[in-house]
């Protein structure tokens, strides 16, 4: 068997329908496809690149099912301040980002998600309730270069805002603001035009998917009746664009009987993923499990603050639950071995029984679990021949992680995302011995804080990044 690399002597965790774990394992890649995977006397290879990787594991690359593009560079600005930092998410979204913003923010992103061994991961192009940077495909494609220069996976998910319409957004030609009106149309057409320039490009690395935000009682209450009607009128044509483009169709924060309202809007299917999804009724679940809707539980986020995702009960009523960072901000990173931990932790004090949520469960959850919640699970999520090669290698050579027994009770329990060591995608180291083989760091960095301040200036909130008065607590706590 001829191969391009052979990676040998870890232990792997292949996510296989047996959920097969290898001592001594190695496993053989070419042209960017698993060609084998077994232990090292079984995977025989004719191949110059030997990576042995001793005292290591290695696991299909970890997916991240909800999180937000612009947030690495709005990290806890006005956090303290009730709900300023969602107001700073919508002033910088709409009124502060110039594709420049977009770029520097994906790159730093992505290369967060690398060094943690994440993969894969959905980025909502925006944040808030309602806002996403769709009024020109310009934004959209800095973030997909910037991505790719890192070289992860990215589904964007892209969309119209809530009506009513139009929206003020704003751009900065010559650093001047420019303010603008956009209409529903007008996002509509941008939606379509990114799909056409990035669905499916660099070999599939970058997908899009649709969104319309949530509909809840509140919009239903609060919203006037032509408005509303609109927007359920909206709802729907973005719902039908992603069933006949073959994408995924998602919506951010659903609690509480939204489920009902998107039920009966014709929302649910087997291709859409729904996030947060806290407080559901029976019969929510039950819709969500008679019509093969994905789910993505973030135990991290403020969602989750605020009510309980009944993820182990949907779970075990045949429900794709995936997990998701919600990253990374406002007090949260893109580290999935942080929201395994969080996930186990948030369910186990609910039912205050400490053998909910199976640690070999809560691993399917963020890799194999989460490709079906994606319907990507033909391609990633495990280890298994014909698959891409997207692997991960963790270095279990550290105080937290030994004694050396029990690594898969290691991997989940002890590790965190700076323990990766290496990560391949497509068969292309994309890090090696720590160090990302695509982009200067440090120049990522440099990037990332110069358009940071660039875009504090423009909204004024230099006071946003002072501590608060609060923040050693008082007297009573």
């Amino acid at each position: 068997m001829k191969v391009d690399t052979l990676i040998t002597g870890a232990y792997i965790v292949t996510m296989d329908d047996d959920r097969r774990v290898i001592e001594n394992g190695a496993v053989a890649v070419a042209d960017g496809r698993i060609m084998a995977v077994g232990t090292v006397d079984d995977v025989g290879a004719e191949v110059e690149d030997v990576v042995d990787m001793t005292g290591h594991v290695i696991f299909p690359g970890l997916i991240d099912v909800h999180a937000h593009a612009g947030h690495g560079l709005v990290k806890s600005i006005g956090m303290h301040a009730g709900n300023r930092w969602e107001e700073i998410c919508g002033e910088v979204y709409t009124q502060a980002s110039p594709p420049e913003f977009w770029y520097a923010e994906a790159r730093l992103a992505a290369l967060e998600r690398l060094r943690f061994g994440v993969t894969t991961g959905v980025s909502l192009l925006g944040g808030g309730d309602t806002i996403m940077r769709t009024d020109d495909p310009a934004y959209a494609a800095a973030h997909c270069r910037g991505v790719v220069e890192v070289g992860t996976r990215s589904i964007v998910a892209v969309g119209p805002t809530r009506a009513p319409h139009p929206l003020t957004y704003a751009d900065w030609p010559d650093g001047a603001r420019r303010p603008f009106d956009i209409s529903f149309d007008t996002q509509m057409e941008t939606t379509r035009q990114i799909v056409r320039d990035w669905h499916g490009a660099e070999q599939g690395r970058i997908r899009i998917a649709a969104l319309y935000p949530v509909l809840r009682d509140e919009h239903e209450r609060d919203m006037a009746a032509a408005d509303y009607e609109e927007a359920c009128r909206q709802v729907r044509i973005v719902r039908a664009y992603a069933r006949d483009a073959g994408l995924v169709f998602t919506q951010d924060g659903h609690w509480r009987g939204s489920i009902r309202r998107a039920d009966r809007l014709g929302l649910l299917g087997h291709d859409t993923l729904l996030s947060h999804c806290i407080d559901l009724h029976g019969d929510e679940q039950e819709r969500i499990r008679e019509t093969d809707t994905k789910i993505a539980h973030n135990p991290s986020a403020n969602a989750s603050i605020a009510g309980r995702c009944p993820a182990v009960e949907m779970m075990g009523n045949g429900v794709c639950v995936a997990l998701g960072s919600d990253a990374t901000a406002p007090d949260r990173s893109a580290d999935m071995f942080r929201h395994m931990q969080q996930a186990m932790h948030y369910h186990r004090r609910h039912f205050r029984d400490a053998a909910v949520l199976p640690i070999g469960k809560v691993f399917e959850m963020c890799t194999i679990g989460a490709a079906r919640a994606l319907g990507m699970q033909e391609d990633i999520g495990s280890l298994e021949v014909g698959k891409r090669a997207d692997l991960v290698t963790l270095d279990l050579r550290r105080p937290h992680l030994y004694p050396p027994n029990m690594p898969l009770h290691r991997l989940v329990c002890f590790a965190n995302g700076n323990d990766v060591s290496n990560v391949m995608i497509d068969g292309d180291w994309v890090l090696r011995d720590g160090v990302a083989t695509r982009v200067n760091e440090s120049a990522v960095l440099q990037d990332a804080a110069e358009e940071a301040a660039i875009m504090v200036k423009r909204i004024g909130g230099s006071q946003d990044l002072a501590l608060p008065d609060d923040f050693w607590g008082n007297a009573t706590l």
